[in-house]
């Protein structure tokens, strides 16, 4: 019988919690028949609602069946459960911050008939040929066009075309730091840009963050005290808060770039998803930044398709011999695939469609986690989540990973000192009904002590 006396939270969230604790730990058995509601609700001492809604938590879940006949069971491994165990994955992922792949976007048929489309075009056997490390230059011309409903105007000649913005990323570092320099970073920061630093050997200097992203103040103590090459920001919905910088916030951020004169580096991953956003930093500062921006979170990370807006000519220049070193060129076919969306509007219509499918889903997310403190962009693909008081991030990744779920703790994102926080993405699962089991599950998780989930009978 559960013991929920001693919890806090709602009874029927007790009441399902202690329903998962048993199914995880056998003393459930699938095909095992529950008690009658109303006999469960008198030796629980709650009411029949509080049973019933329990029950229905724990259906959502995927825990427990009801029919006439049988009464509420515990259910069977789902085939999508058993495949998921067997190949040593999670079966529901909320780790991945990958945009959602709804139906309206049409993205096999669309890959299909565009790469068909470039191959059959006047120059399509051009697309399998080498190209410049630069990118070619209709594909360069077409990235500027994109870019530039952010920017107002954007010169061909500072458009570099790259294979993801992890590539990017790596040869603007290789540019603008060596072993022992610094570099600021907020304090919570893209976990691929600390595996490019310890492989380059630069320093990451953390800066304090707030509501709104990486804090000036914090910037210009940091910049007197560690002479940094470059600061690099998420100004449009940070990875891993969501926290997105005003314009003037973006204004102050440049502002004490200029004064210590180091370098930008605007990581706008996810500039193209919300409506309306402040400007980049790169139209603020245009010769302080290098500007990123990839398809990998609008469209899909498959095409591998970044674009770089450099502060100036000699800086292409640059880039285009790190990328020749590197990797040699953009492959051509995913670049000529990229412009050919961009010009026929057909990558505005994916965007689109995912941006209305990520707010359904944060629409869906502020509802199952409602009552815990957690920050969100309604347009965005993650959210960031402080842990209730007693649970530890370690103690929470072992629950849910026992129950399916794949989460990011703080220690992945932390330059110092890691919060208890998690980040949870909306992404990854497969649709809306398997991502609100999987936040159902979270939220119950989180509504019980780990001490509870472990000592049930």
């Amino acid at each position: 019988m559960p013991q929920i006396e001693n919890e806090t939270g709602p009874k029927y969230l007790a009441i399902a919690g202690a329903l998962l604790a048993d199914v995880q730990s056998g003393r459930l058995k699938p095909g095992h028949r529950l008690p009658p509601q109303r006999q469960l609700a008198k030796e629980l001492g709650v009411d029949l609602t509080t049973v019933t809604r329990a029950f229905n938590e724990a259906r959502k879940m995927g825990l427990i069946e009801a029919n006439t006949a049988r009464g509420s069971y515990v259910r069977g491994r789902a085939p999508e459960q058993d495949n998921a165990a067997l190949a040593g994955s999670p079966v529901i992922d909320l780790s991945m911050n990958m945009p959602p792949q709804p139906s309206a976007a049409k993205l096999r048929e669309r890959v299909q008939e565009g790469i068909a489309g470039v191959l059959s075009s006047p120059h399509g056997l051009m697309h399998l040929h080498y190209q410049e490390s630069v990118g070619a230059g209709p594909d360069r011309a077409a990235a500027a066009r994109w870019l530039g409903a952010r920017l107002e105007s954007v010169s061909v000649d500072r458009v570099v075309v790259t294979s993801g913005a992890q590539a990017a990323l790596y040869a603007v570092m290789r540019i603008l730091a060596g072993p022992g320099d610094a570099i600021c970073v907020p304090d919570l920061t893209y976990p691929g840009l600390r595996a490019i630093a310890e492989q380059l050997k630069v320093r990451l200097v953390p800066v304090a963050m707030d509501g709104e992203g990486l804090d000036p103040a914090a910037l210009e103590e940091a910049c007197q005290r560690e002479r940094p090459k470059a600061v690099y920001c998420v100004p449009t919905i940070h990875n891993p808060t969501t926290a997105t910088m005003s314009a003037k916030r973006r204004e102050g951020l440049a502002e004490v770039a200029r004064r210590h004169a180091i370098a930008i580096i605007e990581d706008d991953a996810y500039g193209a998803l919300p409506r309306q956003v402040p400007a980049p930093v790169a139209a603020l500062a245009p010769d302080l930044t290098w500007h990123i921006a990839t398809l990998s979170k609008c469209v899909t990370p498959a095409l591998r398709t970044a674009y770089v807006i450099t502060p100036g000519m000699a800086d292409t220049l640059r880039l285009a011999a790190e990328i020749r070193a590197m990797s040699l060129m953009m492959p051509p076919l995913m670049a000529a695939l990229a412009s050919r969306w961009i010009l026929d509007g057909t990558l505005e219509a994916i965007t689109a469609a995912i941006r209305e499918e990520s707010a359904a889903r944060q629409v869906i997310a502020g509802r199952v986690l409602h009552g815990l403190a957690f920050q969100a962009h309604p347009e965005g693909h993650h959210l960031w989540l402080t842990l209730p008081e007693r649970w530890r991030r370690a103690d929470l990744n072992l629950y849910a990973r026992q129950s399916g779920l794949a989460l990011v703790p703080s220690e992945a994102f932390a330059v110092g000192s890691a919060p208890e926080a998690i980040r949870v993405s909306l992404g990854a699962a497969q649709n809306q009904a398997v991502l609100e089991r999987g936040l159902n599950l979270l939220a119950t998780i989180l509504s019980h002590g780990p001490s509870a989930l472990s000592s049930i009978v």
